[in-house]
């Protein structure tokens, strides 16, 4: 690592993943944060919880689709279902520069409260800080988030047949934020798919107990998590481009400025791996959910001892999708 901390650092590739891993892994040692997963699995009173934080810095605060506050609700709530949870309480903590509208942040707190009602969650405790005026860019919030294990669901070991799925179409948020915070195509109709997943989950889960594991791919995309995912399995993944769910609208937008899809950020997919003789009846309860309608398997878990995760393309070709090593858009969540 460099001296200094760039946004980069805080994109979800691999500068971050150093990060963690060279500073914060030693420092606070522990077997529940070792796993590095996005939420800590914990025994307590001969049950098991779920514990997850998160902090929301994007710019601008409000986007087709959503805004900061919706997106708080979201990705704590996400974090929590694709480990196997059923989200309850979070919290609140608001870091609020001085002159910041009042109006605008009462309606950011009922985007709060709405979306928490949707998911069935409730907001327990919180915190307000405000800063001197340049000191947060308007509005930042931390969330953290507590759930119970779902019954009969313990994430497991991916193998060679193993199938890769997607819930939906992907790129979606990124691409949304990223139109309008450049005003870039102001007839793009591109909305992000901010969501709270755990009704999906639960679908996924009644109609598969056997998927090995979920991720919901958020910074550094699909492409982010599949490299995570492989690392440590002793296998690799091989994914087919031409079945991976993208809206013409994005995928335009990202031929315009060079981005690759498949490292977009989304805030309302699910990527997972089951088993091949449970992908078709796991497939089906996806695209019976709203939020899962797009829903399609993109590839296969190969024995293949590199770890890598190779893309085939339409026209026979291959090429190695490797971990980012920042982000196309800093501030997306």
């Amino acid at each position: 690592m460099g001296k200094k901390i760039s946004l980069a650092h805080g994109s979800g590739g691999q500068l971050t993943r150093e990060l963690v891993e060279n500073i914060f892994v030693p420092k606070f040692r522990n077997d529940a944060l070792s796993r590095l997963s996005d939420s800590a699995e914990l025994d307590f009173a001969g049950g098991r919880l779920f514990f997850t934080t998160d902090s929301f810095v994007i710019k601008p605060l409000e986007f087709p689709g959503g805004d900061i506050g919706k997106l708080a609700v979201c990705g704590t709530v996400n974090d929590l279902a694709v480990a196997g949870a059923r989200p309850l309480w979070i919290s609140c903590g608001l870091i609020i520069e001085e002159t910041f509208d009042i109006d605008r942040l009462e309606q950011l707190v009922s985007s709060i409260a709405a979306t928490a009602a949707a998911a069935g969650v409730s907001v327990v405790c919180g915190d307000t800080k405000v800063v001197e005026r340049g000191g947060a860019d308007g509005l930042f919030i931390n969330t953290a988030g507590i759930g119970a294990a779902l019954a009969g669901y313990r994430a497991g070991s991916v193998g060679p047949g193993d199938v890769i799925l997607v819930s939906g179409t992907i790129g979606d948020h990124e691409a949304a934020v990223f139109r309008v915070r450049e005003q870039l195509g102001r007839k793009l109709d591109i909305s992000s798919d901010c969501a709270p997943l755990n009704g999906l989950v639960e679908a996924m889960i009644a109609a598969a107990p056997s998927i090995r594991v979920m991720r919901d791919p958020t910074r550094g995309g699909v492409g982010a998590v599949l490299n995570e995912l492989a690392g440590g399995t002793g296998c690799s993944f091989n994914i087919n481009e031409e079945a991976i769910p993208i809206r013409d609208e994005v995928r335009g937008m990202c031929e315009l400025v060079g981005f690759e899809p498949i490292y977009l950020a989304n805030e309302g997919k699910i990527v997972c791996i089951a088993p091949a003789e449970a992908a078709g009846e796991l497939l089906a309860a996806m695209r019976a959910h709203p939020l899962g309608r797009d829903a399609a398997i993109i590839g296969q878990v190969l024995a293949d001892r590199r770890e890598r995760v190779f893309m085939q393309s339409p026209y026979g070709g291959s090429r190695i999708i490797s971990m980012p090593a920042g982000t196309q858009l800093p501030r997306i969540c």
